[in-house]
């Protein structure tokens, strides 16, 4: 008998509780026990999958494919029959989403409340457990294949070098390995290089959207409080061959939620008078909170200092 919507153990996830639709999984996910203040689930099929650069080569994929498909927050892949995560997480790499199977049914338990409307004004990472403000110019990810994208700024342009379509700007979440020892200072500077690679030098087509990554300089290398925990921020201004260039910068933070594993959040904006502020780099991460502190107002990087 299929069991009724409502909140179920995740079977890819044992730590959260995921929304089962009456008929399948969506890409919901909380903490068990977690008031009920994100996102309203939506139809499978949208979802962040693995891919290309930050900011470069975002295809449109098919219009009929993802036609009615509502893209929500912390979108997430369906698993396939394995119960494993899908896609690797290597960048925003433009290619068509995976094909979906289907997941197995959770075991009949009563149903609680059905999540609300979505919240206009966050954006919510459901696997790391924070959400982030959805600030004016920026809009949740579409037609964006890589699983990893939180936000994009609005619209694409021809990319200057090879590839098709890029945008001005990304924002980019992954949970990094848990390895004991590992400071956020630590990660972010080692994550730094593979981020500005990954954005402004090759897509994994081996495309050079911006004809290639030439030279950066260290703009900022600081600790930053994040989510009221203690995080550390790397900045690059990177020169490429063709375009104007770009930012991009490397968060790391523990998150709060399950094993409080580390997060590496990347953002990625282009230089030049089309890309996006670059206060909103700080303004984004001022904004970070806990997932289950969304309901609350504020945010967190003023008034809360790093912990020891």
């Amino acid at each position: 008998m299929t069991p009724p919507p409502g909140w179920y153990p995740d079977p890819r996830a044992p730590h959260l509780e995921r929304w089962w639709d009456g008929a399948a999984w969506t890409d919901h996910r909380r903490t068990p026990g977690q008031p009920v203040t994100t996102a309203s689930p939506a139809p499978a099929g949208g979802g962040r999958g693995g891919g290309s650069t930050g900011v470069k080569a975002v295809a449109l994929t098919t219009a009929a494919a993802v036609v009615g498909t509502a893209i929500v927050t912390g979108v997430v892949l369906l698993g396939r029959g394995d119960d494993q995560p899908t896609g690797p997480r290597t960048g925003p790499t433009v290619s068509a989403p995976a094909p979906e199977t289907s997941e197995p049914s959770p075991s009949p338990a009563p149903a609680t409340s059905e999540p609300s409307a979505d919240d206009p004004s966050v954006v919510v990472d459901e696997l790391n457990g924070i959400t982030l403000p959805l600030l004016s110019g920026w809009v949740r990810p579409q037609y964006i294949s890589d699983e990893d994208v939180l936000m994009t700024t609005d619209g694409t342009y021809d990319c200057p070098g090879e590839g098709s379509l890029c945008r001005h700007g990304l924002v980019i979440s992954h949970t990094a390995p848990l390895e004991d020892g590992t400071s956020p200072e630590a990660l972010a500077k080692a994550d730094i290089k593979e981020a500005a690679e990954e954005a402004y030098d090759r897509d994994s087509l081996d495309r050079r959207p911006y004809g290639g990554l030439e030279s950066h300089e260290v703009v900022k290398s600081e600790p930053v409080a994040v989510a009221g925990r203690a995080g550390y921020l790397v900045r690059w201004k990177v020169t490429t061959a063709k375009g104007p260039g770009g930012y991009v910068q490397s968060l790391a933070f523990h998150s709060t939620v399950g094993v409080e594993a580390p997060v590496l959040v990347r953002y990625v904006f282009d230089a030049g008078e089309d890309g996006p502020p670059l206060t909103d780099m700080d303004r984004l991460t001022e904004g970070i909170r806990p997932i289950d502190d969304a309901a609350t107002g504020g945010g967190v990087g003023s008034s809360i200092g790093p912990e020891d």
